[in-house]
């Protein structure tokens, strides 16, 4: 239990979001899938941090608002976070797919601000699902299934906003959201560049090495028990390279002491991405575990370039064909 809050909680109902005029875009683009006619976002409320959280972040939260929201996906309240720096913007756009499932690393207000604060004090409109299932959203963890669907329906929250420039969007996927990334791709054109570290991209090899898996893919995906193969398969972008877009350049990272996603995902994604002329870029960390956080610094310093240049600044990645002297 943490003690010592140091900011006030705010709730900031429908109607106050229309008054403050951050509701007028219109619907969703081709790509994404409209959860309604009502309005995507239903709430949100000032993140609140205990005292010594919020002197640790101060270098954060004097830059950024970040506040917990709920949104509508596919009629279901989810809830997630939202990170946007102070000023007027318009500010191009990050979403975070978090790992974990709803029982473990499901993000709260502290994680909220290190995490999309920090991205959002790059100059970027972060937001981040917790997906159903998870931090008190409805409806059930599939791991990969319909809450893929919470992912996408993050793009018409972004479109509320007058400070988010929804023609500039990057992803991040972490873990389990690097999964949760490569699904989402195959199911819009909106995305200008992803970021995959420490990502899940074969299935079937994470519950070879670690066999403990094999009884949350079990627990979490409806279609497990009906086709175990089949629901693996779906899931595994390892084995449809050719449904992820050509359009979108990939950086992947990864630790080579990982023992929670296998290094060798990481490879063979990268491998299987240049055999198909796909722009893309390996970053392996010696030493490195999960999440690479023995290399922060440097990891979000490759990051924060990648999305500069391909989604902020609309750069063309070079030529991919054999060249040179």
């Amino acid at each position: 239990m943490r003690s010592g809050v140091a900011a006030v909680c705010v709730v900031l109902p429908l109607l106050s979001l229309a008054q403050r005029g951050e509701l007028q875009r219109g619907p969703s683009q081709t790509g994404t899938p409209s959860p309604s006619a009502r309005a995507p976002l239903l709430q949100r409320r000032l993140v609140h941090l205990p005292a010594d959280d919020a002197r640790r972040l101060n270098g954060v939260v004097q830059h950024v608002d970040v506040e917990a929201i709920t949104y509508l996906s596919d009629g279901l309240r989810i809830n997630g976070y939202l990170a946007l720096p102070k000023g007027a913007g318009p500010f191009p756009c990050i979403i975070v797919n978090r790992g974990g499932s709803h029982r473990l690393n499901v993000l709260d207000d502290v994680s909220a601000v290190e995490w999309l604060g920090r991205v959002a004090s790059w100059g970027y409109a972060v937001i981040g699902s917790q997906y159903r299932g998870g931090g008190g959203s409805q409806g059930h963890d599939d791991y990969g299934g319909d809450d893929v669907d919470d992912v996408l329906n993050l793009i018409p929250v972004l479109e509320t906003l007058p400070s988010a420039d929804v023609r500039r969007i990057g992803m991040w996927g972490a873990s389990r959201g690097g999964m949760m990334t490569y699904l989402a791709l195959t199911r819009t054109v909106r995305v200008k560049a992803a970021v995959i570290v420490s990502g899940m991209s074969d299935l079937f090899e994470s519950g070879r090495s670690r066999p403990e898996m094999e009884a949350n893919f079990k627990e979490f995906m409806p279609d497990y028990d009906a086709d175990r193969a089949a629901a693996l398969n779906r899931r595994s972008a390892i084995r449809w390279i050719d449904k992820l877009p050509a359009t979108v350049p990939f950086l992947i990272v990864h630790g080579t002491a990982d023992w929670r996603v296998s290094p060798s995902q990481a490879f063979d994604m990268a491998r299987a991405l240049y055999e198909a002329r796909r722009p893309m870029r390996l970053v392996m960390f010696e030493g490195g575990s999960h999440g690479v956080p023995e290399f922060a610094e440097e990891k979000n310093a490759l990051i924060r370039s990648w999305f500069d240049g391909y989604v902020r600044d609309g750069r063309n990645w070079p030529d991919l064909k054999a060249h040179g002297g």
